[in-house]
């Protein structure tokens, strides 16, 4: 397997966990999962968490037991009692369907998770070369290698080389960071994305310790929790199923004294109809469709409770701006010094871009060629373009004519613009191109 084939197999399990997160609630597979579980949750000792649940179980448990004996003894109020059962029957398994939704898809996150462990691979380095293997094969103490487009496998700390690394997934913050073997910066975690050079990565955690399976822990965790309302909900009803229950338990004996034979089916229809069974039974789903509506917002709510709590929101302060954006800082605008015209600024930057293949770098590109269309520079055969690395901080191109441009940090330029031997106007004036090309990086 190559260095393309690596990249594409960390290219789908990073789709995978795009999919996963976007995915509708009411996926295929869940659905499937939730209505096998949905008639598990069935057992009495389950059901009695929910106490209007519970008594429209038993209820239901009882029509059947009727519908039974009517139909052993032909007795004309069969098709009655059946469509009692069958009714009562579809409401509780209603409602332990819209419950076992929701672990169903906390499960399907824990197993993308999972997946997404098994599919990064992983470059171990051995004497006198290297072999691929999967990242839950790793083990603490392993050398690995990782170039520029692949996933850092495990948690573990830059023994050799430096590089940009994209932490958006783990920290939420757009912007790259270097790492590098040494110092307080050589820490790396797995399911980061390197997105310059090549490091070699010593793994610090072993089996089950890393921060991805610190991450399938707490969504295995996760526990759908009942919210306030629905606590007050849940008592409540509890007392208004207790009275009901009594007043149609005291009809039986009351018909019986007077001659009125009221059939058993009649009298639980009578019981589900007045106790609040539609409340008890959505209580579940009116959370779930909560969660659902933040999870096709790309916000994945742990429980009802975070739903019902959001509500009373009024500020939200976010401390990174990758978390509400697209996770990559993307150059939307250019503004350009004064004397410098807005063409001259983009023909610059684009050139000082070829080198950068970061996501900063080729949305720079990209901006150029909608700004200028058919006037928008290209490659040229014999220039020398200066890749990006997390050494230089720049990047750009030197063209045959000796013209060139560069592009990168503020300290770096300074660095670069002192090593020259002379300072000519057109230098500087490249340099005010630069240093606002850089700006505008910057503030996105």
């Amino acid at each position: 397997m190559n260095n393309s084939d690596l990249y594409s197999d960390n290219t789908l399990a990073k789709l995978e966990r795009r999919h996963a997160r976007r995915a509708s609630l009411f996926d295929k597979t869940l659905v499937r999962v939730a209505a096998k579980q949905s008639v598990v949750m069935l057992k009495p000792w389950l059901m009695a968490r929910n106490p209007v649940m519970f008594v429209t179980e038993v209820g239901a448990a009882l029509t059947a037991l009727v519908c039974v004996q009517d139909y052993v003894e032909h007795r004309g109020a069969l098709l009655y009692s059946l469509s009692v059962a069958v009714i009562l029957w579809v409401t509780v398994l209603f409602a332990n369907f819209s419950e076992a939704l929701a672990e169903a898809r906390g499960k399907a996150q824990a197993d993308t998770l999972k997946r997404t462990r098994r599919a990064t691979l992983a470059r171990r380095a051995l004497a006198g070369g290297e072999e691929l293997v999967n990242s839950d094969e790793l083990r603490e103490g392993d050398i690995v290698h990782v170039k520029a487009g692949e996933i850092i496998p495990s948690d573990g700390e830059v023994v050799e080389g430096a590089a940009s690394v994209d932490e958006s997934a783990i920290t939420g913050e757009s912007a790259p960071v270097v790492r590098e073997a040494g110092g307080d910066r050589s820490g790396v975690t797995g399911g980061t994305r390197v997105l310059s050079d090549q490091i070699n990565v010593r793994i610090t955690a072993g089996v089950g310790e890393s921060f991805l399976d610190r991450m399938i822990a707490l969504v295995e965790g996760a526990v759908r929790q009942k919210t306030p309302n629905e606590l007050a909900l849940t008592v409540t009803l509890a007392g208004l199923t207790l009275a009901f229950l009594m007043v149609t338990g005291a009809l039986w004996p009351i018909g019986r004294y007077f001659g009125v034979d009221l059939p058993i089916p009649t009298l639980i229809a009578l019981l589900v109809c007045l106790i609040p069974t539609t409340i008890g039974a959505l209580l579940a789903a009116i959370g779930l469709a909560g969660m659902d509506r933040a999870l096709s917002a790309n916000v994945l709510a742990k429980s009802g409770k975070a739903v019902e709590l959001a509500g009373d929101i009024d500020t939200l302060l976010l401390d990174k701006t990758g978390t509400i954006t697209m996770g990559d800082r993307q150059a939307t605008e250019s503004h350009a010094l004064p004397g410098v015209g807005a063409e001259q600024l983009a023909e610059a930057a684009m050139c000082a871009s070829f080198g950068d293949l970061t996501p900063e770098g080729k949305s720079i590109v990209k901006l150029g060629e909608r700004m200028l269309g058919a006037k928008a520079p290209r490659e040229t055969p014999g220039a020398l373009v200066i890749p990006f690395t997390a050494q230089s901080r720049l990047s750009g191109v030197d063209y045959p004519d000796g013209s060139s441009f560069r592009k990168g940090a503020s300290d770096a330029m300074l660095a670069y613009v002192r090593a020259r031997t002379a300072c000519s106007s057109g230098i500087c004036s490249f340099t005010a191109w630069v240093a606002s090309s850089h700006l505008l990086s910057e503030s996105n």
